[in-house]
């Protein structure tokens, strides 16, 4: 996505641009927080994004950028995360998923205390959604017809990269830019405990969480941006041992949907320092420089709160996202293009055993 010229606001010759690709996590409504930093990106005047690779929500924001900046720049772009995710909101608001009047009353944005969601997670124990979904239906299907142009997005000169998990298989499956359909996104956004996998050619796929979240392996070998920025909304770390039922559901969800981002990150870490210069492939891994935007504000959420989509709720995450996207911005814009600002050796292995 290339918008280098002429700033709108001074009427002078803009900055060289900084070169990025992005590499967006799901994590259900906490992708709005996603949004706010794509949000904060798109309007600096400074950063051009070239490649996108994204899983689940981070799948749906990667399309809607990708669609929206080919049918109106950045700004079409920004216009377009706001319908998707107003849209996401309205199809909600009749859900029975909303949370308990003393969680609203608290301020606490967990459905924990939802009877709805008790159900949900009680019946996802005892039933599949092949029993009490058979038809398949997904309410997002229709959202991502409507907003996202598909046609723009598959002809986009921006990469787009998206990861679904084969059910048969296991492994992840990255879909590039001619074949993104609505089944593609849907299938990388599939939690096999409430939707039927999606088929696309006859095969079925899962959540892409499971294998990729998101897969940096093509933003490394397909893309000439050696700076890539991860949007991380699945928190790597998270203090104290869970104790409870639900502490520990939590915590394994988190870990279970990081592992495959944790083995890509523990590889870049390795090869940074140790990789043979001639090793064609091994040298573009350790050229890889990665940053992250985040907040430990996530750490402030449960599980159970990646199926609320109350619009304040929403921008709230959104307004998040942009703080975080400003912080990192301020302190690490001369970092891009030169050095990365993301320590690796937190994700290297620990041999001390």
């Amino acid at each position: 996505m290339s918008a280098d010229g002429v700033t709108k606001k001074t009427g002078k010759k803009a900055k060289p641009r900084k070169h990025i690709s992005l590499a967006l996590q799901g994590g259900g409504s906490h992708g709005a927080f996603t949004w706010g930093v794509l949000d904060r990106l798109l309007e600096d005047e400074e950063i051009t994004v070239e490649a996108i690779s994204g899983t689940s929500a981070g799948a749906m924001n990667a399309a809607v950028v990708t669609s929206g900046f080919a049918k109106g720049g950045y700004e079409g772009a920004r216009a377009d995360l706001e319908t998707f995710w107003r849209a996401v909101s309205e199809a909600a608001r009749f859900s029975p998923l909303q949370r308990s009047p003393i969680d609203i009353l608290f301020g606490n944005w967990s459905l924990e205390n939802s009877l709805a969601y008790m159900w949900l997670d009680m019946s996802a124990k005892m039933f599949s959604p092949y029993d009490l979904n058979p038809a398949g239906d997904n309410p997002l299907a229709a959202i991502l017809e409507e907003v996202v142009d598909f046609k723009a997005l598959n002809e986009s000169p921006a990469k787009l990269f998206i990861t679904a998990t084969n059910v048969e298989t296991g492994q992840g499956r990255v879909f590039r830019n001619p074949d993104i359909t609505v089944d593609v996104l849907l299938a990388s956004a599939c939690l096999p405990t409430i939707y039927k996998a999606v088929e696309i050619d006859g095969v079925p796929y899962w959540d892409g969480g499971y294998s990729g979240n998101p897969s940096l392996g093509p933003l490394v070998r397909e893309c000439g941006s050696d700076d890539t920025v991860l949007v991380q909304i699945n928190p790597v770390k998270r203090p104290g041992v869970p104790k409870s039922s639900r502490d520990i559901a939590n915590r394994l969800n988190e870990v279970s949907f990081n592992s495959s981002l944790m083995k890509e990150l523990r590889m870049i870490s390795i090869l940074r320092k140790d990789a043979p210069e001639h090793a064609c492939e091994a040298a573009k891994w350790g050229a890889m420089r990665m940053h992250c935007i985040a907040s430990e504000d996530m750490l402030e959420l449960d599980q159970s709160s990646k199926l609320n989509a109350e619009w304040s709720f929403m921008t709230m995450l959104r307004d998040l996202g942009r703080d975080a996207a400003s912080a990192f911005l301020t302190r690490h814009r001369r970092d891009i293009g030169v050095r990365p600002s993301l320590d690796l050796d937190l994700f290297a292995p620990d041999y001390s055993l």
